[in-house]
């Protein structure tokens, strides 16, 4: 068969049965907030306890501004969206932003937290090089294939013996959003919506810093407008790519 004649099979419905926690996992405040929070309001709606693990706090991305005062304040935005969308718990590790590094340091912080909180579903976004939004942070990429192992490691009692998250969980399911091929859709009601791009406004001085950025209302209405489409005109959706642990 030719590339030309394969078809990409159309994105099946998220099945939550047995959810009862989800654990979102990201290099940054803000990285969340272009899609996987918009998903994450309709957990919480549901009943589901999600947490967000961010590993920095993004103190190096404002060119003009110090990183001391930066990560300070975008802690604080990040709180102020996590608020937006219901949020349980915002965690936050002190990994250097634009500097971190694929290793068993990181693997043993997101494990730890894997083991603490204890989700059934863990999210992350894509550690492809290429991604739907242009070529990939390097944040991203260290963090989206750590997560992966980290999954693993947390499952293993022998793994990270010496922390307080000693132990074993497993987390069954991985979710990746801007993933190539995805697998799966989170429909998305219109006052989710609303409050995904809540969450995205609260980076109020981060995204004032970007140069021609769209607006959180026309980028998210974009981004789930668009998954509603690939998922067969159901409305509005996110998309994510499933992989079974």
């Amino acid at each position: 068969m030719s590339h030309s004649d394969q078809t990409t099979p159309t994105p099946e419905a998220l099945d939550l049965t047995g959810v009862e926690r989800v654990l979102c996992v990201a290099a940054h405040p803000d990285d969340t907030e272009y899609g996987i929070s918009t998903a994450a309001a309709a957990w919480t709606d549901s009943g589901i306890t999600v947490d967000y693990l961010l590993l920095t706090a993004g103190e190096a991305g404002i060119a003009t501004m110090a990183p001391e005062e930066v990560g300070p304040l975008r802690k604080k935005e990040q709180r102020d969206a996590c608020d937006a969308v219901g949020i349980n718990e915002l965690i936050f590790h002190n990994f250097p932003d634009g500097c971190v590094e694929y290793g068993l340091e990181l693997r043993k912080a997101i494990a730890g937290e894997i083991r603490r909180t204890k989700p059934n579903l863990v999210v992350v976004g894509t550690w492809e090089l290429e991604s739907p939004w242009g070529l990939n942070h390097v944040d991203h990429r260290a963090v989206g294939l750590a997560t992966v192992d980290a999954i693993r490691d947390a499952d293993n009692p022998w793994m990270f013996r010496d922390t307080p998250e000693s132990g074993r969980w497993k987390a069954d399911r991985l979710l990746v959003n801007g993933h190539g091929g995805p697998t799966h859709y989170v429909e998305i009601s219109d006052e989710q919506l609303e409050r995904g791009i809540s969450s995205l406004e609260a980076h109020t001085v981060y995204l004032e810093a970007l140069e021609d950025h769209p607006s959180p209302r026309e980028l998210l209405t974009g981004v789930t407008t668009g998954g509603g489409n690939a998922a067969g005109d159901v409305g509005k959706a996110v998309l994510f790519t499933q992989f079974g642990m």
